[in-house]
């Protein structure tokens, strides 16, 4: 186990089947010369590895099928140690997958069959103890509120994909993390919202503020992209880990920053090797 904080990562756990394209086909169009590449992946399963790599001890709560596939999807987080412990297979379930185009400027479009990650019930969910718990929206919203309310540590609830969020989960979200567009599907609950939210806005960075009051701002270093697939999930975690760790929110943001960015400079959401490009 590694010497950082203790994270509970609850949330999808999926393989990408990843096709590499010159540009996006426009409707009715067919592409011939796309290459195809599979990486474990899902939002929780992301989240968990770069959190890992970060040096927290990671824990990961989600569930795969009863197929071929659920050892392709759990194949980094076994290799990295990563805790399975409360990780199941679900029988009569497939494992989640992602469908996932990416062009030559690492823009990528994806369809995601839920599979197992959409039959995660909250009946029965078991959360351990844990310093922080970082969620997602690619489970059942029963789930993650069950989680919110059982939780004792630091919450962090990154709301995407996009959909709206019920105030009997934001009251329990230390930190939440959204891009333009999933800020947007927040709708009115955002208003109410009382505790540090992150948007994210791509290249251009991040702000994080509470209360509608900006406390941090900061911009990714220039990278070479090649894939942007799971950025923002590394982003999440890093902003968590170096919250829970005690850092600043401003050197907090632009560590969560540079994590993001690094992880656009490989093919894959999980290939990043994190930990070894970032300073102390």
């Amino acid at each position: 186990m590694n010497g950082g904080p203790t994270i509970a990562v609850i949330g999808s756990i999926n393989l990408d089947i990843v096709a590499s394209v010159k540009a996006f086909p426009q409707p009715g169009e067919t592409i011939t010369d796309a290459t195809v590449k599979r990486f474990p992946g899902g939002k929780g399963a992301n989240q968990a590895i770069a959190a890992h790599r970060l040096g927290a001890s990671v824990l990961m709560i989600g569930r795969v099928g009863s197929d071929p596939a659920a050892d392709e999807a759990l194949s980094t987080l076994r290799k990295e140690g990563v805790d399975l412990s409360y990780c199941d297979s679900l029988q009569g379930c497939a494992t989640g997958q992602a469908l996932i185009v990416v062009t030559e400027a690492g823009e990528n479009q994806i369809v995601v069959a839920p599979g197992a990650n959409a039959a995660f019930d909250a009946e029965h969910l078991v959360m351990p103890e844990c310093d922080a718990v970082i969620a997602q929206l690619e489970v059942p919203m029963e789930t993650i509120l069950k989680a919110a309310t059982v939780s004792k540590g630091f919450f962090c609830l990154n709301a995407a994909p996009a959909k709206p969020v019920p105030h009997a989960v934001l009251e329990h979200v230390d930190l939440l993390v959204v891009n333009e567009i999933e800020a947007t599907a927040l709708g009115k609950e955002r208003d109410g919202y009382a505790g540090l939210l992150a948007i994210t806005y791509g290249s251009e960075g991040a702000v994080l503020s509470r209360r509608h009051q900006q406390i941090a701002t900061a911009k990714p270093p220039a990278v070479e992209v090649v894939d942007t697939t799971g950025a923002g999930d590394a982003f999440t975690a890093a902003l968590t880990v170096a919250l829970v760790s005690g850092m600043k929110p401003q050197a907090a943001l632009e560590q969560a920053c540079l994590v993001g960015a690094l992880t656009t400079t490989s093919m894959g959401a999980q290939s990043s090797p994190l930990a070894s490009d970032i300073k102390p």
